[in-house]
């Protein structure tokens, strides 16, 4: 059985709902408004009505931040309609989808306390506690995502959500693609199971909410291109067909398989709501246990990693996680809502054996308790908002501390503003803590060299319907931790750069200024939607690479078509970023490198595209990158692997209300 807290948790629950009068499926008005009715058994009783509209359908975050299902068509919605379902501006995309991404911009601020596994580029699509939703819902709500990818494949990600009463809901949802891609050996395949419910008693004291997510993403490696300057820089006709270009692997590949239970309940000791006063005192726990592993698989021993001490190669990097917090926290009007919490998180980090060289041993495990103290607090006072968080590390060798703090004012409905700041401090990833491969140079024991990673944030968002949205952020970092290579003119020139990549941290602090503005401009049925971002990195050693200007312009008409029956959009997005020493990818650490030899980037990327909405369904027709073939084979999203060629693909997004 493959969810067996799942499945007990439904036999303990379902029968004291099941008895309970569902709502009979309400009948579709517009993408706004519908009606209920409730049948009465009695038919000599009038029958009641009870009116429905789309904001019933609520949407709760990990932070309890609550929106409602939008069916509207927009340019925000263009631009998240992706295999990742998020506004990929600050992301280069590889030529297949579900291949890493590289960075355009930079966040230094880590939101978690606890180190992660690592193989960072094979993390974009995996979804982490955080990223999970949870739902509220009259009726059973579906809703269909699908889009074409790359030669023989699909991606789809549906979700149905329902209740058995009004207090108590559930979501089932499953996002799974195929892409075999353009060049040879590139096949990248995932699966995203998840299932929620979400609870309160009748009297409001009890609330529950849980999660298990089962993903695994497994790709096919080939190293990138092995001849780029002859077969796809020259442009010569023979290779437009790029399954005739050579790569560097045919024997390669790795995978990301994780799966997590996830529980958060809280029951109130004391609970008062009126017309005139609020407080609550209640007591929670929250509980997490996770295991995730990070697999390099190759037949036979490649030069361009090195030698090995054994073939075939199978690195395998396993991490169990066990978390729970348990808090008390207290709500009223007055003071607002002050939480306190303990922490207690149980880890372990392993490999199959421990190596023996003629230098040194390198252990096979990490593994620990981390306890930590903390408390968070949330006011509201009118239009101001403030928010504060911290926690402290007490017990432990990964963690430091983080602090969170934040205030926002709504000016009036057009304007508002935001200031926050954070600090935090902790060990860097496992990986580059402790690494173990058959690739002899693979294998590094840093635990008692690297020290815990420190970052300082200061930001400050205007948003405003009238001058355009604007984000100001500045950051510092010491111990700044990243892999690079070791190797020299010759072994680069030789292929064998990879062979020398390990983990390092920066003596010296690192600074960045982040500056992204977004304005859109409309006349008539036409619109200019505009993003552009500035970065500006102080280093003593260049570590940390990005380009210094990146710029997203998209130029579209809107407007309703066929007496209103459909809203069509369509419209041309220009995307650019200057030069600069993109960072290179490593297959077999599922990381980017820190590379400062070759400069790529400024190409321009265009896309044209045709939305339209009908009804409650959103159908996407997009010609991706049509300029490639006169704009020359410059684009790159990292050394050796191209950015997508032109390309048409099409899907949709379908909602249904049963």
């Amino acid at each position: 059985m493959r969810y067996p807290l799942f499945l007990l948790f439904c036999l303990i629950v379902f029968p004291f709902y099941a008895q309970e009068k569902t709502v009979p499926a309400p009948k579709e008005k517009d993408s706004t408004f519908f009606k209920k009715r409730n049948l009465v058994s009695d038919p000599s009783k009038k029958p009641l009505i009870e009116e429905i509209s789309i904001r019933d359908y609520k949407i709760i975050s990990f932070e309890r931040d609550t929106t409602f299902l939008d069916t509207t068509l927009s340019i925000q919605k263009e631009y998240r309609y992706n295999y990742l379902r998020k506004d990929d501006f600050e992301l280069m995309p590889f030529a297949n989808v579900g291949q890493p991404y590289n960075a355009l911009g930079v966040e230094l601020v880590r939101p978690r306390l606890y180190p992660n596994l690592g193989a960072k580029a094979k993390h974009f699509n995996y979804l982490e506690t955080e990223d999970i939703a949870y739902y509220n819902v009259p009726t059973p709500l579906t809703d269909l995502f699908f889009k074409t990818t790359f030669e023989q494949g699909q991606l789809l990600d549906a979700t149905l959500t329902f209740n058995t009463s009004r207090r108590l809901n559930f979501s089932i949802a499953y996002k799974g693609f195929r892409s075999l891609g353009k060049y040879q050996l590139n096949q990248v395949q995932s699966g995203n199971f998840r299932t929620t419910a979400n609870y309160q008693s009748k009297n409001e004291k009890y609330s529950l909410r849980a999660h298990i997510a089962a993903q695994d993403i497994e790709s096919e490696e080939n190293g990138g291109l092995l001849l780029k300057e002859l077969q796809f820089e020259s442009e010569d006709p023979e290779f437009k067909d790029r399954s005739r270009i050579d790569v560097i692997f045919s024997d390669a590949r790795n995978k990301l398989l994780g799966k997590r239970y996830f529980l958060d309940h809280r029951y109130a000791l004391a609970h008062i709501k009126d017309s005139t006063r609020f407080s609550s005192l209640g007591l929670g726990h929250q509980f997490s246990y996770e295991t995730k592993y990070y697999q390099f698989m190759q037949t036979a021993q490649n030069d361009y990693f090195g030698s090995t001490i054994i073939t075939p190669i199978d690195d395998k990097a396993t991490l169990k996680t066990l978390f729970n917090q348990f808090s008390l926290d207290y709500s009223n009007k007055l003071l607002g809502t002050l939480k306190g919490f303990a922490n207690l998180y149980q880890y372990d980090y392993y490999f199959n054996s421990i190596f023996i060289s003629a230098t040194e041993e390198i252990p096979n495990k990490l593994r620990g308790d981390e306890i930590a103290l903390g408390g968070t607090y949330h006011k509201q006072v009118g239009n101001f908002r403030l928010d504060g968080g911290l926690t402290y590390g007490i017990s432990g060798a990964l963690t430091g501390n983080i602090f969170d703090a934040g205030a926002s004012y709504q000016i009036n409905d057009r304007n508002s503003i935001e200031a926050s700041v954070h600090s935090s401090s902790r060990m860097p990833d496992f990986n580059y803590l402790l690494y173990q491969s058959e690739y002899e140079n693979y294998n590094w024991n840093n635990i008692d060299n690297f020290e815990k990673q420190s970052v300082n944030s200061l930001k400050f968002n205007l948003m405003s319907q009238v001058w355009g949205d604007l984000m100001l952020q500045y950051a510092t970092t010491d111990n700044y931790t990243y892999f690079s290579s070791n190797a020299s003119e010759q072994e680069i020139l030789n292929g064998q750069e990879n062979a020398f990549v390990t983990p390092k941290q920066e003596g010296n602090s690192v600074n960045l200024l982040k500056i992204k503005y977004n304005k859109e401009f409309k006349v008539g049925n036409w619109a200019l939607n505009n993003t552009i971002m500035y970065q500006n990195v102080s280093q003593t050693n260049q570590v940390l690479n990005v380009p210094q200007l990146v710029t997203r312009n998209t130029l579209y008409y809107s407007k309703e078509v066929f007496r209103k029956a459909m809203f069509l959009q369509t419209g041309v997005t220009f995307k650019y970023f200057t030069s600069y020493t993109m960072d290179a990818y490593n297959p077999l650490l599922g990381e980017f490198y820190i590379q400062n030899r070759e400069e790529l980037g400024e190409f321009p990327m265009l896309d044209f595209f045709i939305n339209a909405k009908i009804r409650q369904t959103r159908v996407y027709i997009k010609a991706e990158h049509f300029n490639s073939s006169f704009t020359g084979n410059t684009f790159y999203a990292a050394p050796n692997y191209p950015y997508r060629d032109f390309v048409i693909r099409f899907g949709l997004v379908w909602n249904f209300f049963s």
